[in-house]
């Protein structure tokens, strides 16, 4: 089914879009995370991707022309595919819309008077609302201000890190001035599009501003109160800029540790004292390596209060939860209860393999795991079944010919899922630097929203943590995921004789709309091939 592609709102103030370039031409095949075109706001000329898979049939927007949010920029479908009925009733809106816009203004007209208590914003103020930052983004939670109220902002300037559903990701202000208002404090959540902050000329009045604000899909912080107006947000030592400083307790000046907000963001979490921690950066600069690679004195660490419970004394905690745990709870849920799960099990013979590995690591600045491994044979094993590497759809079944396999990786919050992407084409070492490298951004919440998208297929590993073997919920829009246990030495029968041998168990969750029983028992023959004679990945 084709999908209509609009021209997107690329900043708070955008209006209306111009098509600086097409990177892609009318015919060409796109990939979900595709870069389609370069569009130019009223800020700045911006790569926009597209979000859908198909073959781009129509675009709307020639380059150098220029059309109004939401206008119809480009249509996405199948091969082939009859578009003259989007296309008809696009042209036909034009003055519908048009008149919609003009009652659209009539009506934003009114909010604005709602908004600000007055027929118009004060000159110059700018209102900043929750910004949209991932395509499944519903609502953000402020991680950190690197702005306080009363500091000057520049446009370009990172005003704060906000945490959605799948990353923490930097937030830079659009306009330049005054920062006058912070509607939410660090740990705060909002829906997109409820007020964040205003920025205007210093001294402006803000309060009935903040006060009356009001969004479609407002919730409790939708509306804030002007309790902060003039009262500085952040405490003590936590205003910093993004590109070089914080201010903290004390450093070889007495009165600044220099250190970035990523670092000392993890050092907050991880109770450690920034004036005890040697910067490695640029001017004595603390980094995110310093934190990491910190060893605290050998001081006996203070009791968390509520930690130890009175005998007899019922006692607990409340932990508010995060963007990340909320999302995870309702897509998995979703995924139980929509998709009719099933479970193969397996257990592999692991001696070739461990033989295989040591051989391997023995080259010079080379080592895999034995997830690597499983990695790549499931990625090849994917390319003789693709119905195991489909995706459900209510009026068709989509076969997947590329392979992106998901790698799931434990952080505090939950679990991430970045996407190893055409996983048969690389090597084992590829496929092992780049596991590693999405671990420790996934732990640290630098992963960008593109690299845990797109997957199609799963691989869970609990095998380092002990556990011998357990099932997994499929990670939808995949049609399966495969379960890691660890490798077990027991005995086995071989040649008619008992011997002590190597195992592992696996299990093969399936959605059994798409993959039937024997589809996903064939798939798991391919996987013992390949995993029990290792050597075969290489030919």
């Amino acid at each position: 089914m084709a999908e209509v592609i609009n021209m997107p709102r690329l900043s708070d103030t955008m209006e209306e879009g111009t098509v600086a370039a097409w990177l892609k031409k009318v015919g060409d095949k796109i990939q979900e995370g595709d870069i389609l075109a370069e569009i130019e706001t009223d800020k700045a000329t911006m790569e926009f991707e597209s979000f859908h898979e198909g073959t781009l049939l129509y675009i709307g927007i020639q380059e150098g022309e220029t059309t109004k949010v939401d206008e119809l920029l480009a249509i996405i479908g199948e091969e082939g595919e009859d578009i003259s009925d989007l296309i008809a009733g696009g042209s036909s809106d034009k003055k519908e819309e048009k008149s919609e816009a003009k009652a659209s203004e009539e009506m934003s007209s009114n909010d604005a008077e709602e908004t600000s208590g007055n027929d118009d914003l004060p000159e110059g103020v700018i209102v900043v609302t929750m910004p949209r930052l991932s395509d499944t983004m519903e609502e953000g939670t402020v991680a950190t201000w690197l702005k306080k109220v009363g500091d000057n902002v520049e446009e370009g300037d990172i005003l704060a890190e906000i945490e959605t559903d799948k990353a923490t990701m930097e937030f830079e202000s659009f306009q330049s001035g005054t920062l006058l208002f912070i509607g939410l404090d660090e740990g705060e959540s909002a829906k997109v599009d409820s007020l964040l902050a205003i920025i205007g000329p210093k001294g402006t009045d803000v309060s009935g501003i903040a006060k009356n604000f009001k969004t479609g899909g407002s919730d409790k912080k939708a509306a804030a109160p002007q309790k902060e107006a003039t009262k500085p947000l952040v405490k003590e030592a936590s205003s910093s800029v993004s590109t070089s400083t914080s201010s903290s307790s004390s450093s070889s000046d007495s009165s600044r540790v220099f250190v970035s907000p990523l670092a000392k963001k993890i050092a907050e979490e991880k109770g450690i004292n920034l004036a005890q921690v040697k910067g490695s950066g640029e001017n004595g600069r603390i980094i995110k390596r310093d934190i990491e690679n910190y060893t605290p004195e050998v001081i006996a660490a203070p009791t968390a209060v509520g930690q130890v419970a009175t005998s007899g004394k019922e006692d607990f905690e409340e932990k508010p939860n995060s963007q990340m745990r909320k999302v995870i709870a309702k897509r998995l849920a979703e995924s139980k209860f929509t998709a009719p799960h099933y479970y193969l099990n397996v257990e592999f013979d692991m001696d070739n393999a461990i033989a295989f590995r040591e051989q391997v690591n023995a080259i010079p600045d080379t080592k895999i795991s034995f997830n690597d491994m499983v990695v790549k044979a499931c990625a090849l094993a994917l390319k003789q079944h693709p119905q195991v590497n489909s995706q459900w759809f209510a009026d068709k079944m989509r076969l997947n010919h590329h392979v992106h396999v998901g790698v799931a990786v434990a952080v505090e919050d939950g679990l991430v899922v970045p996407v190893v992407k055409f996983a048969n084409e690389l090597s084992l070492s590829q496929i092992g630097a780049a596991v590693k490298d999405f671990a420790g951004r996934s732990r640290s919440k630098k992963l960008t929203p593109q690299e845990m998208e797109g997957s199609t297929f799963t691989v869970s590993n609990l095998g380092m943590f002990g556990i011998e073997s357990f099932t997994s919920i499929i990670n939808q829009p995949n049609s399966a995921i495969l379960s890691v246990g660890a490798i077990v030495e027991k005995p086995v029968v071989k040649n008619g004789q008992i011997v002590v041998g190597q195992t592992m168990k696996l299990s093969l969750a399936c959605d059994h709309r798409t993959v039937d029983g024997a589809t996903g028992a064939q798939f798991l023959q391919t996987l013992k091939g390949y995993i029990e004679n290792p050597v075969s990945m290489l030919i």
